[in-house]
């Protein structure tokens, strides 16, 4: 399914580039107004209904943030990205929890095929990680084969997801522009699984998606925390079942290409309780729903 444009809804104000660069962390490039106005357009389509409620409610109360990057090929260009993301963690919590951070990287026009993204993608998440000048989360494990493991950055621990122009039956993971989201755990603590609020966001994505999507969910979608769910999985989704696979039915990616820079070791099984820096606890076991997310 192609990537829809329309119209803002009507009941939605239209917005200057001077109004929308004011949620933007960094430099607002030329390029950049219109990727923003176009993904609002789709997240606020009433013809055909974003699944992600959350990212749905972050664009209407004016709490989703922006970044923009130069280039998805020439890694110098990803310098200022520590820096938007830090910006971005220093105030997430005043936004309130329908909050998350967008980072468009500029289209160049080449036709990458998804393993590419995907090698992109991870590219990133590890360039972000070499720079990070803070330590890791205290109670986030460094094994990503952990079912509390998480990306971390400054300190806290996010969940991250990616869309691509090679997502097309996976419409909710497409995206005409390459973006990556971070979203800070945080903002799940009052949405657990096992939650009034928690069940009901799930039972509303889970049939948005159904309708949304030419897939059915990706398996890989779980509960952080749960023995068998591995977060990285989530990250990056194929946009066919099949595509999961090798040739033989192996994994498509049997081992996360996250390599952590060095530090104590947190033992495989520890739950994030008490202490954890983004105040998330083991009772909080919402499957994270981005924006993208399916």
């Amino acid at each position: 399914m192609p990537w829809v444009r329309g119209s803002l809804p009507r009941n939605h104000d239209r917005r200057g580039e001077t109004e929308l660069s004011d949620n933007v962390i960094g430099e607002t490039p030329a390029w950049g107004p219109a990727h923003i106005e176009e993904l609002q357009r789709t997240l606020l389509s009433e013809t055909s209904p974003f699944p992600c409620t959350f990212a749905v409610a972050g664009t209407k109360k004016d709490t989703l943030r922006y970044g923009f990057v130069e280039s998805l090929d020439d890694e110098e260009s990803w310098a200022p990205l520590g820096d938007l993301l830090a910006a971005y963690l220093e105030q997430y919590r005043e936004l309130g929890r329908e909050t998350s951070l967008i980072v468009f990287f500029r289209p160049d026009g080449v036709t990458r095929t998804l393993e590419q993204y995907r090698e992109r993608f991870w590219a990133v998440l590890q360039h972000l990680h070499d720079h990070d000048r803070a330590p890791w989360p205290a109670d986030v494990p460094q094994d990503t084969e952990d079912p509390w493991w998480e990306f971390g950055f400054g300190g806290t621990s996010l969940f991250v997801v990616c869309n691509t122009p090679a997502h097309v039956l996976r419409r909710s993971r497409h995206s005409p522009a390459f973006f990556i989201t971070f979203q800070p755990r945080w903002v799940f603590e009052e949405l657990g699984a096992d939650t009034p609020p928690g069940r009901a966001a799930r039972r509303t994505i889970r049939k948005r998606l159904s309708r949304y999507d030419a897939v059915e969910a990706a398996p890989e979608l779980g509960s952080y925390g749960d023995p068998d769910n591995r977060e990285w999985r989530q990250y990056f989704l194929a946009d066919e079942p099949e595509d999961e696979t090798e040739p033989g039915g192996g994994p498509a990616a049997a081992r996360c290409p996250f390599r952590h820079g060095g530090g104590p070791e947190v033992p495989a099984g520890r739950s994030a309780g008490a202490g954890q820096a983004t105040g998330f606890d083991s009772t909080s076991r919402l499957t994270p729903k981005m924006v993208g997310d399916s």
